[in-house]
This record gives C-alpha cells, structure tokens and sequence, in this order.
C-alpha cells in the first residue's frame, strides 16, 4: 500500500501567512469506490484568493477552507487508478485537488485536459487566471475597440492576460507593476502601450501622462495608491472592474478607498466578480482564452516551485511581488 503526503491548514493567518498555519502529513492509500478515481497531482497553482480562503470569514463567495483540511489550491494531475469509465487511467485532468500529492474523487469538478497541451500553460492560461481574465474584461467590462484600459498587477497571472486579451480587442493598454523589469515586460514583450511601476513612478503623473485622452477601463487586482489615481483619470460612464485587493489581504486593516466624488460626477460603474459565480461558462471561456492564445496573442511566463512543502513559504511570494509569473508548484 503506497502512502503519500497533503498539507493542511491547521492555524488561521492573523496578517501574514505563517508557516506555523500548515501541518505537513502522510496518508496511506485505500481502495476505491464505484465510480471513484485516484490521480496524482503534477502541478499545482497558488493564487491570492487562497489568503482569503485561509480567513474565517464566512460572509465571502466561497466557504474558508475548515481547520485540518487540506488547503484549497487547482491542479494538474494524472489518473493512476480508476473505477470511473469517463475517467481511464494515464488521462490528464484539471480539478480542485488541494495542497496533496494526490487526491480521489467521483469526479465532480473535475475536466480532462486535451492532450499535447503543457500543464504549465494550462494553468497560467486556460485555468483559473484565462477564466478570470475573460470574464472579467469581456462579460463586466464590455470593452470597445478604441478605448483605454489601465490595469493593476498588470505582471500578474490574470492582469497580464487582461491586458493581452484588451490588446487583441483594439484597446490601447496601460500597466501597473511593481518593478522596471516587469514594466518592460509588458511593454516590450506583452505589447502594453505603455506601463507604470507604483514602487518608484509619480504614479499620478505617470498615469495622466500615459493616458491624455482618459481611462474607459479600469481593471482592479491589487488596491493600494493606483485606485484614487484610477478614479480620477476615468472618463464619464467609464466602467471599473473590482477584481483583486492583494495589497490588503495581509493587513488587519484595510486602506481607506479613493473619493466617491468622482464616481458620482463621472458616472462610473463599479462591480467586484469572483470566478465562482460564473464556472458554469468554465467551458466557453476556456474555449475563448484557448483561441486567443492558439492565435498567437497570449503569451504566459511562470514561476515554478519544487515540491508540495514548497508552497508554505512560497505562497508569500504572491504578497511580496517577487514572484515572476504564474506561481505553480511541480510535484
């Protein structure tokens, strides 16, 4: 009987997440049911909503993950064991398995990914951040071709593909990063007309410049000083997109927000979305991101990590910004 190891939260963080909030154990395996299939997970993602999940709060879009369980993460696995026909042994799938070297399942949530596709670009495209992307720019924002889009954690795994998929729609594209070599990347890699680096920029006076004819977009993933700067260069009936405030999520108190002043005089529409209200369009959308990067017009880079115990200290490298891409952890 083989065993294996799954980490599981154990502590809830008060501020930062510390490596005391985990417990490393080992599992042996048993048999499965009817209907029932084990996989064995080969990458795994780490994303900002998981500090969110790690709170108490119940008053959110999805449950916290309860004490002693294994911790919520999405991830790429293989079949090795299967009493599931649609299911077979040595298939690729994409689910929500947790922080586990390996996990069984009925397989509720869970989709076959198509062959030949690399797991790396199926999670820092076609998964959670392309889901997010598409959903958030095409469905709330509604772009139009000719306007502006400014875009926080712009170098992020969802902000990077927002703002490529705007580039891809005829809109002109401003990011928010917090570094010169991020900024470059967008620009000279991503296509970005033009980027901002918040950590040394006069973001106000960057973001007026790089922006004469005003913001139509503003798609939101970090919070911080960049939101009163967004609201103020915003055009009337422009349209923000509330999707992340990873610059709060390590803080007991969050930062005050900008100035209703403006919303009320420019007339702007505000709406915060999660992706769990909306996996029932998981396929179209995954259908939507896939011809974009088939097309050409998505490019991704990731940070890998190696190994299950390296997601305890890694997972803070989402809230210090060093990490370079999508953050996955290779089992």
């Amino acid at each position: 009987m083989s065993s294996y190891q799954s980490i599981h939260l154990v502590q809830r963080p008060l501020t930062h997440i510390e490596a005391s909030c985990f417990e490393l154990r080992e599992h042996s395996t048993h048999a499965l049911a009817e209907g029932q299939f084990r996989v064995k997970q080969t990458h795994m993602s780490l994303d900002p909503a998981m500090r969110g999940w790690m709170s108490a709060d119940t008053d959110s879009y999805i449950p916290p993950v309860a004490l002693g369980d294994v911790m919520r993460a999405s991830g790429i696995a293989e079949v090795i064991e299967s009493n599931n026909a649609n299911f077979p042994v040595g298939a690729s799938v994409m689910g929500m398995f947790g922080w586990t070297e390996q996990a069984v399942s009925d397989g509720t949530g869970v989709n076959i990914v198509p062959p030949g596709l690399p797991a790396e670009a199926v999670l820092a495209v076609l998964a959670l951040p392309g889901m997010t992307a598409a959903q958030g720019l095409l469905e709330i924002a509604k772009p139009k071709a000719g306007e502006t889009l400014l875009v926080s954690g712009a170098a992020g795994s969802v902000g990077s593909l927002v703002g490529q998929i705007a580039k891809a729609e005829g809109l002109r594209v401003i990011g928010v990063a917090g570094s010169d070599e991020k900024c470059r990347w967008l620009v000279e890699e991503l296509g970005f007309d033009g980027a901002v680096n918040y950590k040394t920029d006069d973001i106000a006076a960057r973001v007026a410049e790089l922006t004469p004819d005003g913001v139509d977009i503003y798609f939101e993933n970090t919070g911080g000083a960049i939101q009163q700067v967004a609201v103020d260069n915003m055009n009337a009936f422009g349209r923000i997109v509330v999707c992340g405030m990873i610059a709060d999520y390590n803080n007991e108190t969050p930062s005050a927000g900008p100035n209703w002043i403006s919303v009320v005089k420019k007339r702007l529409s505000i709406q915060g979305f999660t992706m769990p209200d909306h996996f029932d369009r998981a396929p179209q959308l995954m259908q939507q991101v896939g011809g974009y990067l088939q097309a050409g017009k998505l490019q991704y880079r990731v940070h890998v990590l190696d190994g299950l115990a390296s997601a305890i200290d890694g997972i803070n490298l989402l809230f210090s910004g060093e990490n370079q891409g999508k953050l996955i952890v290779k089992l």
